[in-house]
């Protein structure tokens, strides 16, 4: 198995507390992932976000529908989530989210470590794109958020 590292590093201007909140709100992933992936939150909501939750969704990548499991490995709010889709389209992808106070700005460090099924040729083509083009829209969709998501330009 190919295993692949992305690591993308938005600077907020706010301590990690409200940042922390929006992620925890399971309804605004939603907001956070680009259109073309049509994510549906298939599990009842709100969800309480811990340690051990499980989190179910549908989307479509490259236009394939797939269903996805996600549990919450770790939570330490307001520092640090880190969550593992345990059914889904990749053999691994551990995603971790931290966020430090640093010079009266928070660093948003997302750190996503991920395998496809079919190793080497398609981590060269679609994977690193695809991802890199979420997290665009993410760093995106945040500016148009109220004042409690803020980020500054990278």
């Amino acid at each position: 198995m190919i295993s692949r590292l992305h690591e993308f590093h938005p600077e907020l201007r706010l301590p990690p507390e409200p940042f922390f909140r929006f992620f925890a709100d399971a309804a605004n992933l939603d907001a956070l992932t680009p259109p073309r992936l049509h994510v549906y939150i298939a599990s009842p909501l709100p969800t309480e976000m811990k340690t051990g939750t499980l989190m179910n969704d549908r989307l479509r990548v490259h236009g394939l529908p797939l269903h996805r499991c996600t549990r919450v490995n770790v939570w330490q709010p307001p520092h640090r989530f880190m969550d593992e889709p345990i059914r889904g389209p990749y053999r691994q992808s551990i995603h971790e989210h931290t966020f430090e106070v640093r010079h009266g700005g928070t660093p948003a460090r997302n750190h996503v470590r991920h395998a496809v099924p079919l190793d080497w040729p398609v981590q060269r083509r679609p994977g690193r794109p695809s991802i890199e083009r979420s997290f665009r829209f993410r760093s995106e969709a945040l500016r148009g958020r109220s004042p409690a998501t803020q980020p500054t330009p990278v």
